[in-house]
């Protein structure tokens, strides 16, 4: 029998998931637009701050050879140092604007992404660690491609500024500190390799913990339920201390990163100081050094610092690189849907190509673990894309029942009527009490229950029922993976009994390796080497 054709978008949704996230080359051209314009702020501060320092040189240098001065010099003064702090105050300003874009549309681009991925791909990373990452990773990136960034190019061109500057009055004291600067450079990198090491591992230690948090407050009803949060306690902990120990070592190379920048910056300044005294004093003469006007050495001696700023700023932006390139590659590895080959199912592929589907009454896929099971109920329920075709008219309707099905926040009541119709099969307060859910320890209030953001006080036992009561709730065809696995006998019967009551009057597919529940079976689709479909008496 020909099949339905599958859907344009679902075949489009894997193509897409096969294609390189690139978060880090993907941050750069969302963040382009404001990168241009935090270096043309950047390179006015720098121009001014240097206009600023040379013009209070030559007035403090006036000033203490007692010779006149023009009033124009105090109001250029005045000028520069007030312009100076408005680029400053806009450089900032817009760093911190560029930074806050970058990482919303990233993490925009990334929800995007994980909204097109495989159902396969999703439930191969845990719900912690997925959250954490979108929280975290995206704001590492955008300092890396943004502060990160402008701080490097202004390593580059704020010293040659401040170089030139120097030679108008002393090209000898610009060709000394020219000369200490490649040293600088060398402990940069000497420096940097260590740097992105412990970043990687803080990185790593921090998801961990992150996603091990994430994954004990989710399942918080289980862990209280057997009494275990003494054992999770001292888990997490153990991952505290870990990542504290990963984050104290970034934090070290980062203080001696900056600590040998003030050295250096230090020594040079130092040594120009000297040079200068020997040549004031006629101790020595010193080309470059000697013969100068005190305007002179104080200008010198002014726009030295200047020279050093943008490595020290460099520095202080040294861990973001480390910190935005471990970011960067987590978000890849999270999003990039290649690194998890699609499993090679063909007893799915042939089930498919078999499968005719009923209008009503439940059908059960059984099989042993690993023969593709859940992979098939996702065909069927068009979270997962593949080579045959799916009976197409499940797609759009079907109410998926599972021990990770989403919940709302709210009440029980409105978690269990979310989006469906207003006519309800079955009212709210039977379909709950039905398997087990008003009669709950975990769940007091009945039908009033709290339940927070995202169902993270639920197990996955309690959101697999709540689906289940939303299903018989809904008069839609019901897709279910394993609904009486980990159940007590008593709510696993009521859960029996609730899926053969829908079955009456809709379609129902169960995966399953209970066998109460396969022997009630109108349809059985067995799922081993080579795929059998028989027909329950």
């Amino acid at each position: 029998m020909e099949q339905p054709a599958i859907p344009e978008e679902r075949p489009d949704r894997e193509s897409n998931a096969g294609d390189a996230f690139a978060a880090l080359d993907r941050a750069r051209g969302l963040g382009a637009e404001r990168f241009r314009r935090l270096l043309a702020w950047q390179l006015t501060r720098t121009a001014l701050r240097l206009a600023a320092s040379g013009l209070m040189a030559w007035l403090f240098g006036l000033l203490i050879m007692g010779q006149a001065f023009a009033p124009w010099l105090l109001i250029a003064i005045a000028a520069a140092i007030l312009g100076a702090a408005l680029a400053s105050l806009l450089a900032d300003r817009a760093q911190a604007l560029a930074e806050t874009e970058v990482s919303i549309a990233l993490r925009d681009s990334a929800i995007a992404r994980l909204q097109t991925m495989p159902a396969r791909l999703l439930h191969a990373h845990s719900a912690g660690g997925v959250t954490v990452g979108l929280q975290r990773h995206p704001e590492a990136v955008a300092s890396l491609v943004i502060g990160h960034r402008v701080a490097s190019l202004m390593m580059a061109v704020g010293p040659l500024m401040a170089a030139t500057v120097l030679a108008i009055v002393s090209w000898q004291a610009a060709l000394l500190v020219l000369i200490l600067t490649p040293v600088m450079i060398l402990f940069f990198v000497m420096v940097g390799q260590t740097i992105r090491s412990r970043a990687d591992a803080q990185e790593r230690a921090f998801s961990h913990l992150a996603g091990q948090f994430a994954d004990r407050i989710r399942t918080l009803p289980t862990i209280l339920a057997n009494d275990a949060l003494p054992v999770e306690e001292a888990k997490l902990a153990g991952r505290l201390d870990a990542y504290v120990g990963k984050t104290m070592g970034v934090l070290r190379v980062a203080f001696l990163n900056a600590g040998l920048i003030d050295f250096f910056a230090s020594l040079s300044i130092a040594m120009l100081a000297v040079f200068l005294g020997l040549g004031h004093l006629r101790l020595a003469t010193i080309p470059g050094f000697s013969n100068l006007e005190l305007w002179q050495s104080l200008f010198i001696l002014m726009i030295a610092p200047d020279y050093f700023a943008p490595f020290r700023r460099f520095s202080e932006q040294y861990h973001a690189k480390a910190e935005g390139l471990a970011a960067a590659a987590a978000l890849d590895r999270l999003l990039d849907a290649d690194h998890v080959p699609a499993p090679r199912l063909p007893a799915v592929e042939r089930a498919l190509a078999e499968l005719v589907l009923p209008e009503r009454g439940l059908v059960v896929i059984s099989g042993p673990s690993g023969a593709g099971k859940s992979t098939l109920l996702r065909r069927l329920a068009g979270l997962e894309a593949g080579p045959t075709p799916a009976p197409s008219r499940m797609l759009p309707t079907c109410i998926w029942v599972a021990t990770d099905s989403f919940v709302t926040d709210g009440s029980l009541a409105q978690a269990i009527a979310e989006d469906l119709e207003s006519s309800a099969a079955t009212p709210l307060h039977e379909a709950a009490a039905r398997i087990g859910l008003l009669d709950d320890d975990l769940l007091p209030g009945g039908l009033s229950a709290r339940i927070i953001d995202g169902g993270a006080n639920l197990s996955g036992g309690q959101r697999l029922r709540i689906a289940l009561a939303r299903a018989q709730v809904s008069e839609r065809p019901v897709i279910a993976d394993e609904p009486t696995a980990k159940l007590d006998p008593a709510t696993a019967k009521a859960v029996r009994g609730a899926l053969l009551d829908m079955a009456k009057s809709r379609l129902v597919i169960v995966a399953s390796h209970d066998p109460a529940l396969i022997a009630l079976a109108n349809r059985g689709i067995a799922l081993h080497a080579a795929p059998s479909l028989e027909t329950a008496a």
